[in-house]
Formats: C-alpha cells, structure tokens, sequence
C-alpha cells in the first residue's frame, strides 16, 4: 500500500511538524511532491500569523501553487502527518492534487474518514486518491506528546 518513497516523505513531514511544536504551533507538517521533487512544504502556524486558515496543508498548496505558477496542483501528491480538517480537504479538491497521504486519523476533526468523508462526495468535480496510516504511531506521538506538555 505505501512505498518506501511514501515513507521519506513523510519523514520529510514529521520534520515540518517538528519544526511547528518548536514554534509553540500545534506540530501538524506538510510535503507537496511532483514527480520527485518536493515543490512546497509547510507546518502550522495560525497561532503565529494570527490566520485560522494557516493549517500544513494550505501553507503547502499556496507555496505549490506559487512555485509552478499554477493554481492547480495536477500530478502532485500531499504528505500529511494529521487527518486532513474539511477546510484542508476542500482546498486539496480545489487544487486538483492527485493523492494524499496521511499518517494519524484525527478522531475528533478527521474529514478524510473519521468524522466526514469530504473526499469521497459524489458531487464534487475532482476526485483525490488517499491513503492514511503511514507511520501513524510516530505521527501521532508527536501531537500526543505536545499536547502533554501543554496540560
């Protein structure tokens, strides 16, 4: 299901969210890939650009888009270390990314599968294929471990 490329990138994202928890953000990281090539990456930060839309994700696609000049992401593939938020998965549908890749489900706000299945309407005009669970234990610790340290 996921090839030891799937596994580098994602240890690309833990690194971006490793990056986030240093900057007191909560530790989420994304890697945008076309081809072999990492075209953006990004953590959370909406806390430190005062910007509730500055989720990993959408810092990545804006830094995709701008990178190749396009605001359609055709052919990339998005490395997530979270479950994907509605408004992330929205944007993914928007900007036409062909896979995404996600380590830990996010129970309470998940809207790739655990709390709507955002990516799987009927309705919408681009289908993005996903895959969740890479590395989920690593991926989950990082935010199981911040937020530990919060209470």
């Amino acid at each position: 299901m996921f090839s030891s490329q799937d596994e580098y990138w994602m240890r690309q994202a833990l690194m971006m969210a490793e990056d986030a928890r240093q900057a007191g953000e909560v530790p989420v990281g994304a890697v945008l890939v076309l081809g072999d090539e990492v075209i953006a990456q990004g953590f959370n930060c909406p806390i430190s650009r005062l910007d509730p839309s500055a989720h990993a994700e959408m810092i990545a696609l804006r830094r995709g888009a701008e990178k190749i000049s396009n605001y359609r992401l055709l052919h990339t593939t998005l490395y997530v270390t979270l479950e994907p938020c509605i408004m992330c998965a929205g944007a993914m549908v928007h900007a036409r990314i062909q896979r995404l890749v996600y380590g830990a489900l996010d129970p309470r706000a998940g809207a790739v599968v655990s709390r709507a299945r955002i990516l799987d309407q009927e309705f919408l005009n681009h289908r993005v294929e996903y895959a969740g669970g890479l590395m989920a234990a690593e991926c989950g610790e990082i935010l199981t471990a911040f937020f530990r340290e919060r209470r």
